[in-house]
């Protein structure tokens, strides 16, 4: 089984630019911020921002059948 074909890009590039702020200042906060569970959280919304932005690649858009790369 071939599990790049699984992974075909889905995210656009303003939804992959969009995500990569946010994962960035997700980032800066949950480093200079957050304490806590607030500090975890954070560093999970950048890394998902930051990854699917990389990526092109949203999991959950693939369950939900989303495609904003044109």
């Amino acid at each position: 089984m071939n599990y790049i074909s699984l992974m075909k890009q889905n995210v656009g590039m303003v939804d992959r630019v969009v995500r990569a702020v946010v994962g960035l200042v997700a980032l800066y906060f949950a480093y200079f911020e957050a304490t806590g569970a607030w500090q975890i959280v954070l560093y999970v919304v950048a890394a998902v921002g930051i990854i699917t932005a990389l990526t092109g690649y949203c999991a959950l858009y693939a369950v939900l059948g989303i495609n904003t790369k044109k």
